[in-house]
């Protein structure tokens, strides 16, 4: 009975020693993690939509609660306004999850441009998506306010060829993101005032 107790006090030294060590691990990498994301994968994107703004848009960045989720927005501020934001939207194409960064004119509600970060599609043909710029280039200046979809369901958007699957999933994430946009659209402006020069 003795040997059996000493071996239950081992194992739950030893599982709370290794559970102490991984939370450990997990608080000190968060931040670098949360950095290399930002840098090497969202970042980019958001550079990219947000060419020629005046300010640096990765640093300039607020977040606000949606429900149980917390979403980041990332400013632009053009001519010494602060009337562009970006943030990120998901979509279901071929091979999973679609993620998508999203940049908004807060005056106009148009896109300044869109941007895939993530994916798992298919390489050569839904992976296009995140790398045709005439994709992605097409939906520059679309308003917010209609939805998303690819011509052959009667939408405005032109699928990548062979992944029409990928581009209505592109869609569907834009037009969601759209959806939480405009119930945050008050905040968020609240929010981007306080970046403008």
């Amino acid at each position: 009975m003795r040997d059996i107790i000493k071996m239950i006090v081992v194992l739950a030294l030893l599982g709370a020693l290794s559970g102490g060590g991984l939370a450990f691990v997990k608080t000190s990498t968060e931040e670098k993690i949360e950095y290399q994301q930002l840098k090497f994968v969202k970042g980019p994107a958001i550079q990219e939509i947000m060419e020629g703004c005046s300010n640096d848009p990765i640093v300039d960045r607020f977040t606000i609660k949606d429900g149980e989720v917390e979403r980041s927005f990332y400013v632009g501020v053009f001519d010494g306004k602060a009337n562009g934001v970006c943030y990120e939207g998901e979509g279901k194409g071929f091979g999973g999850a679609i993620g998508l960064m999203v940049g908004v004119n807060l005056e106009t509600d148009e896109l300044l441009g869109m941007g895939v970060t993530t994916h798992s599609e298919t390489p050569g043909l839904g992976a296009r998506a995140k790398e045709d710029p005439s994709f992605r280039a097409q939906f520059k200046g679309m308003s917010l306010t209609e939805p998303f979809k690819v011509m052959t369901d009667g939408g405005q958007v032109d699928a990548v060829s062979g992944a029409t699957i990928t581009s209505r999933g592109v869609c569907a994430g834009l037009t969601q993101s759209a959806e939480f946009y405009g119930r945050l659209k008050a905040q968020i402006i609240e929010e981007a005032a306080a970046f403008a020069n």
